[in-house]
């Protein structure tokens, strides 16, 4: 089979996750790079093992006929000038989170690729990882009954000593601290609750520490989602706590719980003074070198060639996370409860 080729847009440290991920699987191959920087080719395919040209403008690269799809890896305030291009092009999208800045933004996006018929897949990649692959397991078969309450956290403080900073902690950077980096915890707690959220509540602030006086915006938030289900999660942000990176993981189900990589379930009849534990690759880490890409976007060339729906990452859980986020911080920032 022919592998697919892909443009990627924006050759920052993000980049190069993608690249190493795209090139690793057997459905497709970087051929062209788009960067603002001038780069040489022959040092660009040496460095990644396969042909690939570059341009500093992305329309002339977007005109190339062989090139199958696009992985969007810019700045976040440049993701929707980006993706409507690449939509319009008739380009596939692979589209780093978060998907925009804000809702109408994203909505314009998603009114872009449907209008283009073109597959598309946003990286909230901790769905694919080997910890949420194991634990939808445990979820799928039963082991902890019907969850009715669950929280995921992203606990990850983001200073001076990430590359990416000094862009990130300005409003039109990051956005807001569930936006920019939690929006992996909210949208991995979506996919264990579901996706009929009827109402959220949101608080937000910020640390007195020095480290982290250059964010625009506040830097911890703690968000409480009511379902139509009657379940109810909660989520928390934060990118100035100083600490190891946690993605805090709990939920609870009629027949038991899971805790990170612990469990306890009455259906096998466990001790219930103590936690089981599960062997699993954990997320532990901010680095995007460690992120489960090649599996998602394995997925997401195979969906390319059959002509289906991204699974687990595509469109349609794109904008329902998104909803919910700027749903979020809308309350935050009122004070009042928003219903969606």
């Amino acid at each position: 089979m022919k592998k697919l080729n892909v443009g990627i847009i924006g050759y920052g440290w993000v980049a190069t996750a993608h690249i190493n991920a795209i090139n690793a699987g057997e459905y497709a191959q970087v051929s062209a790079i788009f960067s603002s920087r001038k780069h040489d080719d022959a040092e660009l395919s040496k460095t990644w093992g396969t042909d690939i040209k570059s341009y500093t403008d992305l329309d002339e690269m977007l005109k190339d006929k062989s090139i199958d799809a696009v992985s969007i890896c810019s700045y976040t305030y440049q993701h929707t000038e980006h993706a409507l291009a690449a939509a319009k092009a008739g380009k596939h999208i692979i589209l780093e989170k978060p998907m925009a800045l804000s809702w109408e933004d994203c909505k314009e996006i998603e009114k872009a690729v449907k209008a283009a018929d073109v597959k598309f897949c946003i990286c909230f990649e901790c769905r694919w990882s080997n910890q949420f692959i194991s634990t939808k397991e445990v979820v799928d078969q039963g082991l902890i009954g019907d969850i009715h309450y669950g929280e995921i956290d992203y606990l990850h403080g983001i200073g001076p000593w990430y590359g990416q900073f000094e862009w990130n902690a300005k409003k039109t950077g990051g956005g807001s601290s569930l936006l920019t980096a939690g929006c992996h915890a909210l949208d991995s707690l979506l996919m264990f609750m579901g996706s009929d959220v009827e109402e959220v509540t949101s608080y937000d602030t910020k640390t007195k520490s020095e480290i982290f006086k250059p964010y625009e915006y506040t830097t911890t938030s703690v968000t409480i989602l009511k379902f139509k289900s009657g379940k109810i999660a909660k989520c928390a942000a934060s990118v100035d706590c100083l600490q190891p990176y946690y993605f805090h993981t709990h939920l609870f189900g009629s027949e038991g719980s899971i805790l990170d990589n612990k469990f306890h379930s009455n259906k096998l009849k466990s001790d219930k003074t103590r936690w089981s534990e599960l062997s699993m690759k954990m997320l532990d880490s901010g680095d995007v070198a460690d992120h489960p890409y090649q599996l998602q976007f394995d997925s997401f060339f195979q969906s390319i060639n059959e002509g289906t729906d991204m699974p687990l990452t595509g469109l349609k859980e794109a904008m329902k996370t998104h909803e919910v986020i700027f749903a979020a911080d809308k309350s935050a920032a009122t004070g009042k409860s928003v219903k969606l």
